[in-house]
């Protein structure tokens, strides 16, 4: 066995739940061979990277074996070599009052309003 099929092979290797899954992620362009976009049917041999968009992130694995099968998840991640770079820690501000504060005062809640990118003005009467 030379090459398997990338939809087939993400689905084995325990990348999607299901090959249906697979190969709309690959029709939907978020499946790339060797920086190339590929359709479900495409060839994956030993050696290729293959880089699969997850949740907005990209995953990057390096084939090392070829699957057929689903396998159990240790045996999966034998099967290729995971380059993805780790995520950056993201920091973001969270708006808090403090418990027992009473209702937001006008200029509080526009403040609020400004933070969340909400339109300050909606639902006012005119």
């Amino acid at each position: 066995m030379e090459s398997v099929r990338i939809d087939q092979w993400l689905w084995a290797v325990r990348q999607t739940k299901t090959r249906s899954a697979a190969t709309a992620a690959c029709r939907a362009g978020h499946v790339r061979v060797n920086d190339e976009p590929v359709k479900a049917a495409t060839k994956v041999k030993v050696g290729d990277v293959v880089r699969y968009r997850v949740q907005g992130w990209d995953r990057i694995l390096e084939v090392k074996q070829l699957l057929l099968k689903r396998v159990g998840a240790p045996v999966a991640r034998e099967a290729y070599t995971d380059l993805t770079l780790p995520r950056p820690k993201v920091c973001v501000p969270i708006a808090t009052r403090e418990p027992g504060a009473g209702r937001p005062t006008k200029r509080e809640r526009r403040e609020l309003d400004r933070l969340f990118g909400r339109d300050s003005n909606y639902g006012r009467m005119r």
